[in-house]
């Protein structure tokens, strides 16, 4: 890839919500993952429906990629910074995450 994908830990993600930063975290995976707890702050759209939705999607502002291992979010990353969004992918994925969820 030309345009290697920023990333970001899913501590480092912790810390920005925990600061009370506004930051746009969106959980790409499937729905029963999902009911298993997310992220309160995450916006849920499917990987494979991205491309039908990405006008739900802010062009303006930086956005954080989750899944479960990291892989799934990568590419909906790489998908997104192809159409000129700007996109960071949480290694590690919910796996690593120690925050809260619902």
């Amino acid at each position: 890839m030309e345009n290697e994908l920023k990333t970001i830990t899913p501590a480092e993600v912790e810390k920005l919500l925990k600061e009370g930063k506004n930051i746009s975290i969106i959980d790409v995976r499937e729905n029963e993952e999902v009911e298993a707890g997310k992220i309160p702050e995450a916006k849920h759209i499917r990987l494979m429906e991205i491309p039908d939705r990405l006008n739900e999607i802010e062009k303006d502002e930086e956005h954080i990629m989750v899944c479960r291992s990291g892989r799934r979010s990568e590419n909906a990353g790489y998908f997104l910074q192809e159409q000129g969004y700007i996109v960071k992918n949480m290694v590690g994925g919910m796996l690593e995450w120690d925050g809260q969820t619902k």
